[in-house]
């Protein structure tokens, strides 16, 4: 038995859709296309073989890493089938399983007859019986399924993947979700003015700009809603600006008076959203304006700030928000307008931002821009697998600061360390940005009072709760009461090395790293046994541990002082601060 699903290809051209059938790649060629490179393929399914099929975009990465190759055998776990101008078929992968790789399989298996089903509609048109244990048998109990049967347009033809949208083509019809979408924008020059919008399209073949202008904004800005599919046929095509569109595609579309559009309500196979992300150790070598697709955890976020646009003269907000990455990366990166003022970082939590503009001022930063989207938590794998990192000690993980090289740098011994009196003498955290460092230090005094508070059960929330003296707290932010709260960490903490010493902020998860107890033990504690509460605090006293600082002038009443918080805190390793005084003695005495 070969493994393949014999016959399979004649079922898919006939318009079956057998699930997860089994082929062989036999070969692959390379088809330039401006930017947006595609590998057409030649499949065999042991009987036939036909080179009708495509890879899309999002598998590039696998054929240049070597995990499709010729003679590898795969499983099509999604695929769409489509007919094109002048009724051709093409076959598109969206997304495979290596089942067994060339050098496993060896060359090619059987001897597959040659079948094009552009030229031969007819060969092989029966699909073989019920009884056969065969992967057209699979597919014929399949048809039914309109998430796997091929899309149809309102008037009832095929629907045009946008991957292979040209702009030579004269009638087709998409069927696109909406992921992002401008707001209205006017201009005014010495040849008129206007207003247009623009919105990204997406399908499982890929995505695409378009955008409408004066009449055509009158007809749809209301219409396009953000993540509804839509049927959108008789638009113009034409080569993308890049200066405006970040999406891979050399194409982008115009709106015009034969343009038509009507919603598509049965759409849950169109995904919501295309990532090709770029992970933060890589921004170093890209080169400044590059626009990338990044992911990375809110570590902190600062306070809206109002600045005046050189270019335009208008007041404009903006927020500034520190992201990290399992690349133990954290760069700056800088939200506007409505999105700074409405946005909480407060719970830390994950961005993915589409289209974010790289700079190299003071380092690395990015930027959203007017066409860029950012999700906060989505549901998806990299969201999901980045926040188990960061939950599972990367918040406490030696980073470095591709942003602020002033202050920037990672908790680790030998990067950025500084006593307190050197930071001082530096004036850390008197510029415009927070600055960080790291130090060695140990405890010499804690506050006790008011070192517990009682936060919402919420998840996520933490907000201070008020006793309503009826068994019942109230959160004003999640307006609602509840019969239990959760008690958590605020500490104010004096600490001191050889040089100097500083107070600082301590919050829960460095807190409770600090007294070595949790905040609900320690809640129970003062609570029921004063003593055993008073003694936590005395065991604290004078431990030595590493610090992470985030340093920042701040003004309370027309009075600037210097908040200091310990954004990480691990107990002291010896010998890694012992290499770290080794490497500082050889360099002070001029030894290599």
């Amino acid at each position: 038995m070969s493994g393949l699903s014999n016959g399979v290809i004649v079922d898919i051209t006939n318009g079956a859709h057998p699930e997860d059938p089994i082929v062989q790649i036999l070969s692959m060629k390379r088809m330039p296309n401006g930017a947006q490179e595609r590998f057409r393929i030649l499949l065999s399914d042991g009987k036939w073989s036909s080179s009708f099929a495509m890879l899309a975009t999002q598998l590039n990465s696998k054929v240049a890493s070597g995990e499709i190759a010729n003679n590898c055998v795969i499983k099509m776990n999604r695929y769409v089938c489509n007919t094109v101008q002048n009724n051709k078929k093409v076959l598109i992968i969206l997304d495979l399983t290596v089942v067994r790789t060339a050098e496993e399989v060896g060359g090619k298996i059987g001897e597959p007859v040659v079948f094009d089903p552009n030229k031969n509609p007819q060969q092989e048109a029966a699909p073989a019986p019920r009884t056969t244990p065969l992967a057209s048998t699979t597919a014929q109990r399949n048809v039914p399924n309109t998430s796997a049967s091929p899309a149809r347009t309102p008037a009832g033809g095929n629907v045009h993947p946008i991957s292979l949208l040209t702009p030579y083509q004269n009638k087709w019809t998409i069927r696109a979700r909406v992921t992002h979408k401008s707001d209205l924008r006017t201009w005014s020059n010495s040849r008129g003015e206007g207003k247009l919008f623009s919105m990204d399209l997406l399908d499982e073949s890929g995505e695409i700009r378009a955008t409408a202008f004066n009449e055509q904004v009158d007809k749809f800005m209301d219409m396009m809603e953000i993540n509804k599919v839509y049927f959108i046929s008789g638009c113009t095509l034409k080569t993308a600006n890049k200066q405006y569109s970040t999406l891979n595609n050399d194409y982008e579309m115009t709106f015009n008076k034969m343009t038509e559009v009507t919603p598509c309500h049965e759409a849950s196979d169109i995904p919501t959203m295309q990532f090709n992300f770029v992970p933060l150790d890589q921004l170093e070598s890209l080169e400044k304006d590059t626009i990338i697709d990044v992911i990375g955890v809110c570590k902190e976020a600062m306070e809206v700030a109002s600045i005046t646009s050189k270019a335009s003269g208008k007041e404009l907000k903006k927020r500034d928000v520190q992201v990290v990455d399992d690349t133990n990366r954290e760069v700056r990166l800088t939200l506007w307008g409505r999105q700074a003022e409405n946005f909480d970082g407060s719970q830390q939590p994950v961005l993915a931002v589409k289209g974010a503009k790289l700079s190299d001022f003071n380092g690395r930063s990015l930027s959203l821009m007017s066409s860029s989207t950012l999700q906060i938590n989505p549901d998806i794998r990299e969201a999901h697998k980045l926040k188990g990192w960061f939950d599972n000690g990367g918040n406490s993980a030696e980073t470095v600061n591709l942003s602020n090289q002033r202050g920037g740098g990672s908790a680790g011994m030998g990067s950025n360390f500084k006593t307190f009196g050197e930071a001082k003498l530096e004036n850390l955290g008197s510029g415009d940005q927070a600055d960080y460092y790291t130090t060695k230090a140990s405890v010499v005094l804690i506050r006790k009072e008011n070192c517990l508070y009682s936060a919402c059960p919420s998840d996520g929330c933490n907000k201070k709760v008020v006793d309503m003296n009826n068994g019942l707290y109230r959160c004003e932010k999640c307006n609602r009461e509840y019969d239990s709260f959760n008690w958590r960490l605020m500490l104010s903490a004096n600490l001191a090395d050889i040089s100097d010493n500083q107070w600082v902020t301590v919050f829960q998860d460095q807190a409770e790293v600090l007294l070595g107890t949790t905040s609900s033990e320690l809640g129970f504690m003062r609570e029921n046994n004063a003593d055993k509460f008073q003694n936590i605090f005395t065991e604290a006293a004078f431990k030595s541990f590493s610090f992470k600082l985030r340093v920042k002038m701040e003004t309370y009443n027309d009075e600037s002082r210097l908040k200091s918080t310990v954004v990480a805190c691990s107990p002291l390793e010896p010998k890694e601060y012992n290499r770290r005084l080794i490497s500082e003695i050889k360099q002070m005495s001029g030894q290599s």
